[in-house]
């Protein structure tokens, strides 16, 4: 069990140069009541207030403390610096905290979590949860092993702990580690034991797919194991030495006030984006939508997609991240499309061509353009190496009646 003290009250950290940390405020838990569900809250503290910047639209740049919106969830921005389903399970088994609130997550979470926040025991340093370098390519199938007995709810010895560090990431169960690969920061995902599919390789395919769509996707790499593969992904978050300061559109839209939907992302990218970019990045934000329904992906919920903040407090679509086959042909998305709601069609997509600063026509013409090449997935994902069984699998959804036809209606 680890030894930290149970305490009400942490502090947040500003990490754009982890060199030169800023005190942002101060981290409260809130107990749950019958006038507030519980979770975390924030407040400011004095010399961020008078040199810093609102870290989302609901916290905006004043004295006082900022509750969070939801049951067990933390304040703005804050909580996207949790860490996912799959660190919650790691701190749970390894770090066993003797309470495990939002506050406790927040914390052990450690330093490698997403974004430019950073969560410390100390109002006078930063002084994170240290759990030592992280890993390289070249301890891959150690980890997954590791992962294996985490799954299994068995002891990991304290000197390797480090290899399954929860670090914090955008929304997801799957298992993974942070790492290290030729200086650069990426996670690494395994597969889930008794998957169906070798979903890591499927997932480097989907992307690479994504990309020929004309998607801007994060950099993938399938990592062959002992027994099928990971997949690492290459964070966004993290440009050489520095840290990025961006918000998953969970928090986003939810600070705007927003219903969660790719049209409301996109006029949320209108008001808050670069002027310059507002007509490319709703075009890509309308080629993923398409995409996604096209190859099936629908978990495509609003925390798997996020906005990068500028320096200049403006919003840019991060690259695409967890595009693949969901493999439930469940007809609708998980997050509303258009006038239909959620409802899994191009008609619906088409519907609010207009929040994406699209014509009906544009909007037609990229259609065709990503159904023309997911039409060709099945080679694709050949090419990459997903086997044949896999390839038949996932054709189940992917080729059936209704998925064909909104392709056929594209083209």
């Amino acid at each position: 069990m680890s030894d930290f003290q149970i305490t009400d009250s942490l502090w947040l950290w500003w990490l754009v140069d982890p060199g030169r940390p800023r005190l942002v405020g101060t981290l409260r838990h809130v107990r749950r009541s019958a006038q507030h569900p519980g979770g975390v809250s924030l407040e400011y503290a004095p010399a961020w207030l008078a040199s810093g910047q609102a870290l989302s639209e609901d916290t905006p740049l004043q004295a006082g403390e900022f509750l969070p919106a939801e049951a067990d969830a933390a304040a703005g921005a804050v909580d996207d610096a949790r860490p996912d389903r799959w660190g919650e399970r790691v701190i749970r088994l390894l770090d066993r905290p003797s309470r495990l609130s939002t506050l406790e997550y927040l914390y052990f979470a450690g330093d490698a979590r997403f974004g430019a926040l950073g969560v410390s025991a100390s109002a006078a340093a930063y002084q994170p949860r240290d759990r030592g370098p992280l890993p390289a390519i070249g301890d891959v199938q150690a980890i997954h092993d590791l992962v294996r007995r985490v799954e299994a709810g068995e002891r990991v010895e304290e000197a390797l702990r480090r290899l399954v560090a929860p670090g914090a990431t955008l929304g997801g169960a799957r298992p993974k580690a942070l790492m290290v690969i030729d200086g650069a920061a990426w996670i690494v995902k395994f597969g889930e034991a008794g998957s169906p599919t070798d979903g890591p390789l499927v997932e480097h395919a989907a992307m690479t797919l994504a990309a020929k769509a004309g998607i801007d996707v994060c950099s993938t790499i399938p990592v062959r194991l002992a027994d099928g593969h990971a997949v690492a992904v290459q964070r966004f978050d993290r440009v050489g030495a520095l840290r990025v300061h961006a918000l998953s559109a969970h928090v986003a839209l939810r600070a705007a006030g927003q219903e969660y939907g790719y049209p409301e992302l996109a006029l949320l990218l209108r008001r808050r984006g670069e002027a310059d970019h507002f007509a490319a990045q709703g075009e890509q934000l309308f080629r993923r939508m398409v995409f996604n329904i096209l190859i099936d992906n629908t978990d495509d919920h609003e925390k798997n997609h996020a906005l990068i903040v500028t320096a200049a407090q403006r919003y840019r679509l991060s690259p695409a991240f967890d595009v693949l086959p969901a493999g439930q042909a469940l007809g609708y998305q998980q997050i509303r499309v258009g006038r239909d709601g959620a409802d899994a069609t191009l008609e619906n997509a088409l519907s609010e061509h207009r929040s994406f600063a699209l014509t009906l026509a544009s909007a037609k013409a990229v259609a065709g353009e990503v159904a023309r090449v997911v039409a060709g997935w099945r080679a694709h994902f050949a090419e990459k190496g997903v086997s044949q069984r896999d390839v038949s699998l996932l054709g189940e959804q992917i080729d059936r009646d209704f998925l064909r036809e909104q392709r056929v209606l594209a083209g």
